[in-house]
């Protein structure tokens, strides 16, 4: 009986640690930034290599797991706040600061040296990444709406990160993907600084670009949507070096753009939470697409 109760406990303790691993590494958000990653080591890669690819998978996993570990020790107190964040592992009380600075800090360690034997340049972004996402993203967000720009920096790396990855190389084929993805980040944050407005006062932040839900930070949506949109179809016409699109491939995207420029302008019409919730929805389904659409263009043309 004492057994059977011991290993009950054990698998319990066992299911609870993966559960805070998954919850302080934040894992549906690193495995975006993997996919990101991915796609841009596929775009830029003239064979692939299984093996870098899986390095370059795990490697980003690291980076953004110890960024997202970081950024949870920071602002536990401020996270204990707010009800999206009240029941993350430290502030809940489930994990120890010590315990989250020591996975932290492996990852750290283990991410920077997985990317490095990929290539040094590559696992000199993922370090830039953490750092700016660590020590100036997080600190800022309690004092200016700015911080969104300083945290599309390290947010705009992976997509970048992979055509790195692939090339050990840093031109402007991965600075426009970083563009693309640098300036989609304003929509897609200020979506959900908008839905979350009032839980994110609780806790001090102010992510809108005016620091309230009004006129003059839709309008900003919209004409960083449109900014967004003419970067990802600027490939079509042939001024990206080796990062090209073919006609077809650029139409598919700019729909997809329309269709997210539809709901930022849904948002300017109706000012709502809803209306930013679906805005936050098509943003995430804009992006995971169109590096679809990227990698398959390459592949099948």
């Amino acid at each position: 009986m004492r057994l059977l109760l011991s290993k009950t406990n054990a698998s319990i303790t066992f299911a609870s640690a993966i559960s805070n691993f998954k919850e302080i590494t934040k894992i549906r958000l690193a495995v975006s930034v993997v996919f990101s990653s991915l796609a841009g080591y596929l775009l830029g890669a003239d064979t692939v290599d299984f093996k870098t690819l899986l390095l370059l998978a795990i490697g980003g996993y690291c980076m953004v797991g110890a960024s997202n570990a970081y950024n949870q020790i920071i602002e536990r107190d401020l996270d204990a706040l707010m009800d999206r964040t009240k029941n993350r592992p430290v502030p809940a009380g489930k994990m120890s600061v010590n315990t989250a600075f020591v996975i932290a800090s492996i990852l750290t360690i283990l991410g920077i040296v997985i990317l490095y034997t990929i290539n040094p340049q590559t696992a000199m972004f993922g370090a830039i990444s953490i750092f700016l996402y660590t020590s100036v993203y997080t600190p800022l967000k309690t004092k200016t709406p700015l911080s969104v720009f300083v945290g599309a920096i390290p947010g705009a790396i992976p997509f970048m990160l992979g055509w790195v990855a692939a090339t050990n190389d840093f031109g402007i084929e991965p600075g426009t993907l970083f563009a693309l993805q640098f300036f989609w980040q304003f929509p897609h944050f200020w979506a959900i600084g908008w839905f979350l407005y009032d839980d994110y006062k609780k806790g001090g932040f102010f992510m809108l670009p005016t620091g309230k839900k009004d006129k003059a930070t839709a309008v900003q949506v919209i004409m960083y949507t449109v900014w967004t949109i003419i970067i990802s179809v600027i490939p079509v016409f042939g001024f990206t070096g080796q990062l090209y699109l073919t006609p077809i491939a650029g139409i598919i995207v700019f729909l997809l753009g329309l269709g997210m420029l539809y709901y930022a302008i849904l948002l300017f019409k109706k000012m709502t939470a809803k209306s930013a919730k679906q805005l936050m929805l098509a943003s995430v389904s804009y992006i995971t697409l169109i590096q679809i659409v990227y990698v398959l263009d390459k592949f099948i043309r």
